[in-house]
């Protein structure tokens, strides 16, 4: 009699034992901001980095906003934290305009997901 009370008890703790008791494990999410979208320049002919002069706009339908290009940085960046699509325009003095592809910028559970495009610039 006694093994079958252990046995009877032994079946009860393994099925209350179940997966539904369990929780997720927690998602730890940094503080920092990430940038939707970067964008690096070149030129036509030789390749280098255009940074000076260039004017990068990025648009999602109402949402319009210039990019940053940062002291020595080659490329530029925006759309911090804000998932979207987003058509890019870029420009300089002396090169013909250049109007992207529309560009999904995706989003995680904690961040957005960082779309690049390299632009190349044909001189005028």
């Amino acid at each position: 009699m006694k093994k079958l009370v252990i046995i009877i008890s032994l079946i009860m703790f393994v099925a209350c034992n179940s997966d539904d008791d369990k929780t997720e494990d927690p998602i730890f999410c940094t503080e920092e901001a990430r940038a939707g979208l970067e964008v690096t320049v070149r030129d036509g002919i030789g390749g280098a980095f255009l940074t000076e002069g260039v004017t990068v706009v990025a648009q999602d339908n109402d949402y319009k906003e210039t990019l940053e290009n940062f002291t020595g940085a080659n490329n530029f960046v925006g759309a911090f934290e804000r998932a979207g699509t987003y058509i890019i325009t870029i420009s300089k003095n002396g090169y013909a305009d250049k109007t992207s592809e529309p560009i999904i910028v995706g989003e995680d559970i904690c961040h957005v997901i960082t779309e690049s495009l390299e632009v190349v610039l044909e001189k005028q």
